[in-house]
């Protein structure tokens, strides 16, 4: 077997058996979905109607509130920034993934301040459109 204190590489040839040997696919049961009237966990406790649709899970809902995007100069040395504003209903970490998301498509900096999120540079359009897609209705204003 082994000679001079070195471990054996030659796949296990050395073991007796194979622990995992007498596992396969055909000895274990079939997964069976739960019937309908059996509860399995809160998720299917909840009933949906039939013939109603079921939402998709993941996407936001469609109308979250509005939210204003205005363009801002002032107390800023000069340098332009938008401004994102009026979000109802949602915390700070939703707030902060949303200013990370907007952050890695304009290609620039920015960040959550006082409950609203701050993105260097013009980027309205741009922003409308992610606000669009998560759900909220974006009104641009300001110059």
């Amino acid at each position: 077997m082994n000679t001079g204190g070195k471990i054996s590489t030659n796949g296990g040839a050395d073991l007796a058996q194979n622990p995992f040997g007498v596992l396969s696919g055909a000895a274990l049961p079939a997964r069976h979905a739960p019937n309908p009237g059996q509860t399995d966990g809160p998720a299917s406790s909840q009933s949906a109607r039939p013939g109603s649709p079921t939402p998709a899970p993941g996407k936001p809902k469609k109308d979250r509130g509005r939210v204003d995007l205005t363009r801002e100069t002032g107390g800023r040395g000069g340098e332009t920034v938008t401004v994102i504003s009026g979000f109802v209903g949602i915390g700070l970490p939703e707030k902060e993934a949303l200013a990370k998301k907007m952050r890695g498509a304009c290609g620039c900096g920015g960040t959550v301040k006082d409950g609203t999120i701050v993105i260097q540079g013009d980027q309205r359009d741009t922003l409308a459109r992610i606000l669009l897609d998560s759900g909220f209705r974006p009104v641009l204003a300001g110059g």
